[in-house]
């Protein structure tokens, strides 16, 4: 496994001045939305916006750098616009060239965020360079879906067959790990029109969390950490989220799920917590 790495998840909602721009839509903000899903429907058989129209109201990260040393973070609407979240998320790849992990980020959340850099004048060359400025990256970029310093572990884990797909609160409950807890992105709008600022930064957080163990399932089973290795990052991150007050909810739903296979049950043996 070749540190450091980058686990992230982004929370959209419909950006609806963006919208009622593209479909040329003079109508009352509470009857722009809908009218946005009544289209999208029409265009396309579902209520899921396109790419370019999703508003970026969360980055959540998990950072674990060269000596292991991890690091939980959210950068939400509480505090930032869109733009702002977009700098500091991308701020970090001028400074460091991480491993970048996700679910599904190669189809969602990376096409997201270029679409909505784009909108704001943003320039990401470190994130999206594949080789015109730095030639090293013209064989190994974030957006080859070969190269591995992109891991998307559904696309990987489908072997690249479409097919294949499946959603990550299924393997995480398959593998023994938490998943959503009950909650779905559905409740994304509520929680930012109620400025549940610490719920849609946990929730994003814990798909963050769920994506990491996977991570490191796959990376057991590629070979890239040995089995001793698999225990300890696994303890260090029981030991971490000891620490992290907001995810108490998911050190004990994982705990609960971990009794469900016989390879998890030994996350938590009966003095750990």
């Amino acid at each position: 496994m070749r540190l450091p790495v980058l686990v992230f998840d982004i929370e959209t909602l419909t950006d609806l001045k963006a919208g009622a721009h593209l479909y040329g839509l003079d109508l009352p903000q509470q009857d722009l939305e809908q009218a946005l899903y009544k289209l999208r429907r029409q265009e396309a058989g579902t209520d899921f916006q396109r790419i370019a129209l999703h508003e970026i109201v969360c980055i959540s990260g998990l950072w674990i750098d060269e000596n292991g040393v991890m690091k939980l973070f959210s950068f939400s609407r509480e505090n930032n616009s869109e733009a702002e979240i977009l700098k500091k998320f991308l701020s970090i790849f001028d400074k460091r060239n991480p491993t970048l992990v996700s679910w599904n980020g190669s189809q969602f959340d990376l096409p997201v965020i270029l679409f909505r850099a784009m909108y704001h004048g943003l320039s990401a060359a470190s994130l999206f360079d594949q080789g015109e400025i730095d030639t090293q990256k013209r064989y190994n970029n974030y957006q080859n879906r070969y190269h591995h310093r992109h891991v998307d572990l559904m696309d990987v884990m489908a072997m690249f067959n479409g097919r294949h797909f499946q959603k990550l609160d299924d393997i995480a409950h398959l593998l023994g790990y938490p998943g959503k807890r009950g909650g779905t992105g559905y409740f994304i709008p509520e929680y930012v029109k109620n400025q549940q600022w610490l719920e849609l930064t946990s929730y994003c957080e814990g798909d963050v969390l769920n994506t990491w163990l996977i991570f490191l399932r796959w990376s057991l089973l590629k070979g890239q950490v040995s089995l001793e290795d698999h225990r300890l990052w696994t303890q260090a991150t029981i030991h971490y989220l000891q620490s992290q007050p907001q995810q108490n909810e998911f050190l004990a739903v994982w705990r609960d799920m971990s009794q469900h296979t016989d390879f998890t049950v030994k996350d938590f043996p009966s003095s750990s917590i």
